[in-house]
């Protein structure tokens, strides 16, 4: 393989160094541990370009706005727009007009903001990087970096560029950018198999990604666009986002009203021509006056002040959202795909389970509070125990991390495992300050991958020295002789503790050996052949984990209730995954399946499984993202939870993208359409219910004003029928609809969720915006109001010899009379309204109605109006 094709475009490219050795790598990379000559870094410059992210084509300003109008809803209000203009309603064209500059500046400005989203990206890389060029160390701009740089690294930097390590010493880099796990990696120059999964590739260090402990050399393998994070910035700009189901079910809808409305006017004007031989002027007003009444000006409206009421609700609950129509996709979801740490689970390591000599102990409470008791079988275990005291205080000794208490919050400062043993010596009741002047420390040996092992050395006043180790029980059980006891030490059993190890372990916990051995050589210093020399005596074995948040597994249960599954997407392990999982009730049988599985599965074969498991453990990126559209594919409305870059691009291209608010990156935010303030996944849920709550109103106001319409324009088609004078003109019609839609349907925007809201099952994604029963509805409603209204106009005008301005205003009444009672019914989809909830439950419907009653007396009686609307006062 050439040096270009080793540092090309591709994944497979850039995936092969990791199973390389250095030597291999630096040969592959025509470099050397002396780094490139100033001569190849101009050269290689030139042929990979700078060590930067490239800038995506974008949409000019004036296009993004132009864009905002390709709207059904905005194409419905132009329409209204232009058809009171031609009617000189100029009041209501200025009203509607409002409303479309709003809502195109509102999506103009968010996506502006979505844009964003590609520039956090590129400011996460590093602005310097210390390399070495010819022969010698130097800083240099990060942005020059070339593949075949040596760059070294130390604490606290950012990683500048892809990086295979030739060197290292304690190294641990966060990569929670990338993998989504707030705990350190480990890293090591050791080779690993070519399809290992990203978060286990220990030989790599990533762009982006933080160094937080120790140091290493690395040589760089990828620059620019062909980095991980590059990756995920060129996947993310090639994300398609998806409409959400409101706007894709409202294109179907205008599609077919426009349709209908165009079709039943041409056929009254063709009829009122032929059949009843009128003028072609008289009969152009009344299809003009057909398609005003047809067309439901106040609808988009309606949705949009619905919407806005929604988002308004969603913020008191913890989700922010950023785009308007996304309040209606929430309560569409029928699948919620979750990141584990933080969202699940509360994103503080606690120390659950103590192996000690008499069994495994229970430690009570989660989190960094210093609360909670022990319990070993059915009883509790005394604090001055010493089979409690003995593993706590090496806890407390063999640490570097702090504990920081402020504004009532415990959090970390260090390493999240060495923070859950300073929270389990306090629960034990030591004083760290105190242990510490006992037995202040004399040296120590640092944690480094190769030994899996921490070991401190202190001494008392007494001259007596006391090692305290910490690791991995395979390490620290292999340096041990004898076992703590309540009355002293016996021999060491391995079997009864790797029968308990296994059961813990199994629990998805991480296991942390604790022992400690007396010496009498008052050393002052500690070296690893002094640790290695063996003779400790196990106090203990901790089990660690990020325990789930309690109200998620709640949130979990009510939304299988509800019919809405979840899945665990995570890069985390799978066997601690899938124990958190059952934790939370995530299913009766959890399934989980692999990174390296899903990579080994084609589009069609991940469809087939992706609904029936609820776990995906190490997922990279494109993971993610072939999950979401696979599930997408089976016709399921997706709603995505995430918090790093690496999260993005699936955050995208779900129908919801829900990004963490608290410990969230910016690249995610801006890529999401909801931001969770408390990061919680049970806020989720809430505003699940909110979406649900929100549909439901919607369909009441459409179910509610389309009758309005019908029955107009049924009186108007009629009216042709028989050769009759219009019962109402286009300006009255436009009054009925604009007291409809902002006293009594705006009304229905306020109902609370109706009776077992969440225990129904999601609706059919396919279901279009009016099923069988609301056309049936809507038919039949109008059909009474045509009866009401139009009978009366026909009584009084050609019964009774009254004017026909008398007769209109009468029909008008009687037409806002019909819609004031079916207000009540539209309160409820199913459920009567026949009761004193259904009457009275409401102060919105009671307000919207006392509105109208007012606007109708004056509509009626008030001489301006009289002469705006050509109404008479009724006998």
């Amino acid at each position: 393989m050439t040096q270009s094709e080793r540092t090309g475009n591709t994944e497979e490219e850039n995936a092969v160094w990791h199973s390389l050795t250095p030597e291999e790598t630096l040969q592959g990379l025509n470099s050397s541990s002396e780094g490139l000559s100033t001569e190849q870094a101009q050269e290689r410059l030139e042929q990979y370009g700078p060590n930067k992210l490239p800038e995506p084509r974008r949409r000019g300003p004036l296009m993004r706005l132009l864009l905002q109008f390709h709207n059904v809803l905005i194409y419905v209000l132009l329409a209204a727009a232009a058809t009171t203009a031609w009617m000189d309603h100029w009041l209501d064209t200025f009203v509607i007009l409002g409303v479309v500059v709003i809502n195109a500046l509102i999506g103009f400005l968010q996506e502006g903001k979505a844009e964003k989203a590609l520039d956090a990206i590129r400011n996460l890389l590093s602005v310097e990087a210390q390399v070495c060029r010819d022969g010698k160390r130097q800083e240099i701009p990060a942005i020059d970096l070339v593949p075949g740089d040596v760059v070294y690294l130390n604490s606290g930097d950012k990683v500048p560029a892809d990086l295979r390590l030739l060197e290292v010493r304690n190294l641990q880099i966060e990569e929670a950018a990338l993998t989504g796990e707030s705990v350190a990696s480990e890293k090591s120059t050791e080779a690993v198999a070519a399809d290992a999964d990203l978060g286990d590739r220990s030989a790599m260090a990533y762009s982006s990604t933080l160094v937080t402990y120790g140091q290493g050399v690395g040589v760089v393998t990828g620059t620019g666009a062909h980095t991980e994070i590059g990756h995920i910035n060129t996947m993310l700009a090639g994300v398609e986002e998806l409409a959400t189901p409101l706007l894709r079910k409202l294109a179907v809808f205008g599609h077919w009203l426009s349709f209908a409305i165009i079709a039943i006017a041409a056929i009254t004007f063709v009829f009122g021509l032929v059949v009843r031989d009128m003028e072609i002027a008289e009969m152009f007003l009344a299809a003009v006056g057909l398609a005003v009444a047809a067309i439901p000006e106040g609808l988009p409206a309606i949705m949009t002040i619905t919407l806005a009421l929604g988002v308004q609700k969603m913020a008191s609950r913890n989700a922010i959202i950023r785009r308007l129509p996304v309040v209606e996709a929430l309560g569409s979801v029928t699948v919620i795909c979750s990141d584990k740490t933080g969202t699940l689970t509360r994103n503080e390591m606690t120390a659950q389970r103590l192996l000690c000599s008499a069994g495994v102990v229970q430690i009570e409470g989660v989190g960094y509070q210093p609360e909670g008791g022990f319990l070993l079988g059915d009883g509790e275990v005394s604090r001055d125990d010493p089979l409690l005291q003995e593993p706590a205080r090496c806890a407390l000794l063999c640490n570097d991390a702090r504990l920081e208490h402020e504004n009532d919050l415990w959090q970390v400062a260090g390493d999240p495992t060495e923070g859950a043993l300073l929270t389990l010596g306090m629960k034990a009741g030591l004083d760290r300050a105190e242990l510490e002047k006992q037995w202040p420390r004399v040296d120590s040996v640092p944690f480094e991958s190769v030994n899996q092992y921490m070991a401190t050395l202190h001494r008392d006043t007494a001259g007596e020295d006391l090692v305290c180790l910490k690791g991995a029980p395979e390490k620290v059980l292999a340096l041990c002789d004898q076992v703590r006891t309540r009355t002293g030490t016996t021999a060491f059993d391995p079997q009864q503790w790797h029968d308990d190890m296994d059961r813990v372990a199994g629990e998805g916990m991480r296991l942390l050996a604790l022992a400690e051995r007396r010496d009498q050589k008052s050393r002052r210093k500690l070296a690893t052949a002094d640790v290695q020399e063996g003779g400790f005596t196990l106090v203990g074995i901790a089990g660690l984990a990020d325990p789930p948040r309690q109200e998620a597994a709640q949130a979990v249960a009510e939304c299988r209730e509800a019919g809405i599954l979840v899945k665990m997407i995570t890069g985390d392990h799978a066997l601690t995954a899938k124990a958190i999982g059952q934790q939370l009730g995530l299913g009766d049988e959890v399934k989980a399946i692999t990174g390296s599985e899903i990579e080994a599965m084609s589009d069609e074969e991940l469809r087939r499984v992706v609904l029936d498991t609820e776990i995906f453990a190490r997922a990279t990126p494109e993971h993610k993202l072939r999950l979401v559209t696979a599930m997408q594919a089976e016709k399921q409305i997706v709603a995505m939870t995430g918090d790093g870059v690496n999260d993005a691009p699936a955050l995208k291209r779900a129908d919801v993208g829900v990004a963490m608010g608290q410990k969230g990156t910016e690249v995610s935010k801006e890529a999401s359409e909801v931001v969770l303030t408390d990061d919680n996944f049970a806020s989720i849920v809430a505003a699940v219910e909110e979406g649900r709550t929100v549909y439901d109103n919607l369909k009441k106001s459409i179910m509610y004003i389309l009758p309005t319409n019908g029955g107009q324009a049924s009186m108007i088609f009629m009216a042709v029928l028989l050769g009759l004078a219009l019962p109402v003109t286009p300006v009255q019609i436009l009054w009925v609809n604009m007291i409809t839609a902002v006293t009594m349907s705006l009304a229905l925007a306020f109902e609370k969720p109706e009776p077992n809201l969440m225990r129904r099952p999601p609706r059919n994604p396919q279901e279009p915006l009016l099923n069988a029963f609301m056309g049936w509805r809507i038919a039949f409603v109008s059909v009474l109001l045509v009866i009401g209204s139009f009978g009366l106009f026909l009584w009084q005008h050609y019964h009774l010899g009254l004017h026909l301005d008398v007769a209109r205003t009468t029909a008008i009444n009687a037409l806002m009379i019909g819609e004031a009672f079916y207000l009540f019914s539209c309160r409820f989809m199913v459920a009567s309204s026949l009761n004193i909830k259904g009457l009275f439950g409401s102060p919105h419907v009671l307000f919207a109605l006392a509105v109208m009653l007012v606007l109708q007396l004056l509509f009626t009686y008030a001489p301006f109006m009289q002469a705006l609307f050509e109404t008479r006062s009724m006998p």
